[in-house]
């Protein structure tokens, strides 16, 4: 027998460790489904940008409603969507290391006592501009008045962020974090959310699949159930992102033999 044409398609990943992790998870079962699959690395809002103009046919992962939201609905002023799965769920924070004693910072408030001010590094380095965790700190700086009182958000690469909070982790030094979940410096270091009461840092997210409605005749209705089943967690993916990201693993290796290690499970 003669082997199957197997249709191409293409997936935009939003260009973070974790993202890239959840990606590959999707992308093996698309490769299951017998699909040739094409990943588009970009920026959060340039991976929607590449959704809308169908540069790419799925996203991977849409945070919704929080802090992609607003990118979905400039997509849907074009093409409808269809959400598929939930990867996680996820949600922005910020915080401490947990040396950091809970009676002297346990919210965002205390950043500004003079005891704290006089202890904790003044920079708090963030990632790239159009994620939901920068939007949100910037304007916790404000309304939190913590520009006033000396402290300075920086944008940065995600490395930036991260190899500021463990070289400060290294040395002990007090230092505030603006992170989510899930990211694999929750798998080494017990990092403490501090308490935001404005609401600032958005709701619990549903971290899915976007795929627009027009490449929906690229699967069958089998297909998308199996999209749709997919299921994983913060734990999850924080484990296989520090296994990735620290262990230097190879990424479709990791994501691969945990997909099959979830078979065996099942057998």
């Amino acid at each position: 027998m003669g082997r199957i044409m197997s249709k191409t398609i293409t997936i935009g990943v939003t260009d973070l460790s974790f993202h890239r992790v959840t990606a590959s998870l999707v992308v093996h079962t698309l490769k299951s489904m017998g699909f040739e699959v094409n990943r588009i690395y970009s920026p959060h809002q340039d991976n929607f940008k590449k959704l809308k103009t169908a540069e790419v046919d799925l996203l991977s992962s849409a945070w919704l409603p929080s802090s992609h939201g607003v990118y979905k609905s400039d997509v849907e002023e074009s093409v409808p969507l269809i959400e598929l799965g939930l990867h996680y769920e996820p949600y922005a924070l910020w915080g401490v290391p947990a040396y950091v004693p809970v009676e002297m910072v346990a919210g965002v408030a205390d950043l500004l006592k003079p005891d704290v001010l006089a202890k904790m590094k003044p920079d708090i380095q963030g990632i790239n501009p159009g994620a939901g965790i920068t939007r949100f700190s910037i304007e916790m700086m404000d309304r939190y008045q913590l520009s006033k009182a000396g402290y300075r958000f920086h944008t940065g690469t995600e490395e930036d962020c991260f190899n500021a909070f463990e070289r400060a982790v290294a040395s002990q030094e007090w230092i505030v974090v603006p992170l989510w979940k899930p990211q694999f410096l929750h798998y080494k270091y017990d990092i403490r959310e501090i308490k935001e009461p404005k609401g600032l840092l958005g709701t619990v997210d549903r971290a899915v699949l976007l795929l627009r409605e027009d490449k929906k005749t690229l699967f069958s209705q089998a297909q998308l159930n199996i999209l749709d089943a997919l299921r994983f967690s913060n734990d999850i993916i924080a484990e296989l992102d520090y296994q990735v990201s620290r262990e230097n693993r190879p990424l479709d290796e990791v994501t691969f033999q945990w997909l099959q290690s979830q078979g065996s499970k099942e057998s």
